[in-house]
């Protein structure tokens, strides 16, 4: 099926950037991006057997998990639902190796659950610094690896706090005309990004909504099927993604950063959040969540992938090329949530954030598309390789 990117990209951030916390700007802080790249190690890792892979996974992360199961550089009591990402790496770690310390690890992250403030009806703020606010984004930070902490160690009790985080985000942020999700909302409504009279954000955010699908996705693959709201979660993913599909660019086959306003001065067809919704419908569609209808839109959508956003070096590295650098509302820089302040943040190459998103999308279609359940990328199946 012609070119493995998958297997091309992760190869060259491997080399590039052996340790993900020294990237230009991160400075070895404990950041959500690195567990948006290290997922697509894991997928090529389950897919392909190469033990080089988990060991870039393991790499990483030992940098940050001490032997007692403290996180260098990882504070509780900041409440930053961002900070709960990276701990979806500590099961399969801990699966792997038996070493305790990633299950203290991940016990540390699932505290912070415990206490975690919520707007009244239940859901996590984004942040303690964004108090009574649902981001997107969020639920893919916080709800994947509380469901998996949840049927790994606390033998599947307490599902429902998961899919009511979904439930809740759909009820606030979805827009009844173009069934696209905002942003974010406040409870309080009295942000100053925000609508007074229904709290919701401007803008419809492109990578928001493709943190948003990534989260879904990847609960439904774990969440019981008989679960209740299993069937509610599968009907929130046909939605939104029946919404996005009639914001897919007719030539290039992706999304723009502003994704309902591509005609507008400075918009941009932009790489992670394409990414993410790739990953969201081949994922979909191997889970059985979407039927083969979505197959044309996905194969346009990953054809564009590669034709608008990677150029390969002479030397045969991957750049992945359009990424907005980080955007959010409220702050100490005030953002407002406007078109003009979306369309303002750095649009740089090869974010971690994209290029986790444009790994996690390469191995979930490339798999999809060998048909065989694993994509045997290395010729050796999926089989992983025994031992530490």
């Amino acid at each position: 099926m012609g070119e493995k990117w998958v297997v091309k990209t992760a190869d060259t951030l491997m080399e590039r950037l052996p340790r993900l916390y020294e990237d230009k700007g991160y400075n070895g802080k404990w950041s959500y991006d690195y567990g948006v790249v290290l997922k697509g190690y894991e997928l090529l890792w389950k897919q392909s057997g190469e033990r080089k892979y988990f060991n870039y996974i393991a790499d990483n992360m030992d940098y940050f998990i001490q032997e007692d199961g403290s996180i260098l550089g990882y504070r509780k009591d900041e409440y930053n639902i961002d900070h709960i990402n990276n701990g979806k790496l500590l099961f399969t770690l801990y699966a792997e190796t038996g070493l305790e310390k990633y299950k203290l690890a991940a016990a540390n992250l699932r505290d912070q659950l415990q206490t975690h403030p919520r707007t009244s009806e239940g859901a996590f703020w984004h942040k303690q610094i964004y108090p009574y606010q649902i981001w997107l984004d969020g639920l893919y930070m916080g709800s994947p690896f509380y469901l998996e902490y949840l049927l790994t160690f606390e033998g599947g009790a307490n599902l429902d706090d998961v899919t009511k985080q979904f439930i809740l985000c759909e009820k606030h942020t979805k827009d009844p005309v173009t069934g696209l999700l905002f942003h974010a909302w406040d409870e309080k409504k009295v942000q100053p990004w925000c609508n007074p009279e229904t709290g919701l954000s401007e803008n419809f955010w492109g990578r928001s909504m493709g943190w948003y699908l990534m989260a879904l996705v990847d609960v439904l693959e774990m969440l019981p099927e008989d679960h209740a709201d299993y069937a509610e979660l599968v009907r929130i993913l046909r939605d939104t993604l029946d919404a996005l599909k009639n914001y897919q660019d007719a030539e290039a086959g992706v999304w723009y950063q502003v994704v309902d306003l591509g005609e507008r001065k400075g918009n941009y067809l932009e790489a992670s959040a394409s990414s993410m919704i790739v990953f969201a419908i081949a994922k979909g569609i191997r889970l059985g969540a979407l039927d083969n209808s979505w197959t044309e839109v996905l194969d346009r959508a990953y054809a564009g992938l590669i034709a608008e956003f990677v150029l390969v070096t002479k030397e045969g590295r991957v750049n992945l090329n359009k990424n907005c650098q980080v955007a959010g509302l409220g702050g100490a820089d005030k953002r407002d949530g406007t078109y003009a302040y979306y369309i303002s943040e750095p649009i740089i190459t090869n974010d971690q954030k994209g290029l986790g998103a444009f790994l996690q999308a390469c191995a979930e279609y490339e798999q999809l598309r060998a048909g065989s359940g694993v994509s045997g990328l290395s010729g050796q199946g999926g089989s992983h390789a025994a031992g530490v």
